[in-house]
């Protein structure tokens, strides 16, 4: 017998949709697991070589490096791909220590921003920086690596510690551009203060906590190469 051409088709089943959308949920969930396992390697791969990259950028002067891991106030070597909060120290052709590289973070106008700096324990100066992610807006966040007067504060940014030997003796603060006074102080870009302001407070928190750990170590540092 024909069905009538005015007879409403039969709809599925509650359940029989929920089983349905269950089983293309799993499957996209399925999918999504196995793209992040096999571009996890990559990226971890691509971040090693940005941050090997940049340890030679902020210390040129080095040939080679170690890699430590901090462990309250004690550093411990280690591998690249340990995870926790890593510094890298740099030596030269002699295996003398040259700097110690730093990761940094903050947040900038749009969105963190991750840098690797240097620091020189002989001149108790940061030394230079590298960004290692920034997705500030081009033109002005971008500045941080471009701008020669900014740059300018970091050929000796003024990072001694206290009498205690517990923390800076004065806080790296970033000030309005023209107005830097003291070598601590980092003169901020003309239209990039957001930024600017990001880097100076990534740099104050992060020498703060380490490089006290640093001076405490710098004979495991030294000897890391010998």
């Amino acid at each position: 017998m024909s069905t009538p051409e005015n007879q409403v088709p039969e709809l599925p089943s509650s359940a029989k949709l929920i089983t349905t959308l269950a089983t293309v949920a799993m499957i996209s969930g399925l999918l999504v697991v196995l793209v992040y396992e096999f571009t996890k390697p990559i990226i971890a791969e691509n971040q090693r070589m940005a941050t090997e990259r940049a340890i030679f950028t902020v210390l040129p002067s080095a040939k080679s490096h170690l890699t430590f891991v901090v462990e309250q106030d004690k550093l411990k070597l280690t591998g690249d791909k340990t995870e926790g909060e890593l510094v890298y120290a740099g030596y030269d052709q002699h295996n003398n220590l040259v700097g110690v590289a730093i990761n940094a973070a903050a947040q900038g106008y749009q969105d963190i921003v991750k840098i690797l700096y240097g620091y020189n324990p002989d001149s108790s100066c940061i030394v230079g920086f590298d960004v290692l992610k920034s997705t500030e807006t081009p033109g002005f966040g971008t500045k941080i690596t471009t701008d020669k007067q900014f740059l300018a504060n970091f050929k000796c940014l003024d990072s001694q510690l206290n009498m205690a030997q517990s923390g800076l003796a004065n806080a790296i603060t970033t000030v309005r551009h023209g107005t830097k006074k003291h070598d601590w102080q980092i003169d901020a870009i003309s239209g990039s203060t957001i930024t600017s302001n990001a880097i100076g407070r990534m740099l104050n928190k992060s020498a703060q906590k380490l490089i006290p750990v640093l001076i405490k170590n710098l004979e495991v540092l030294k000897q890391g190469k010998h």
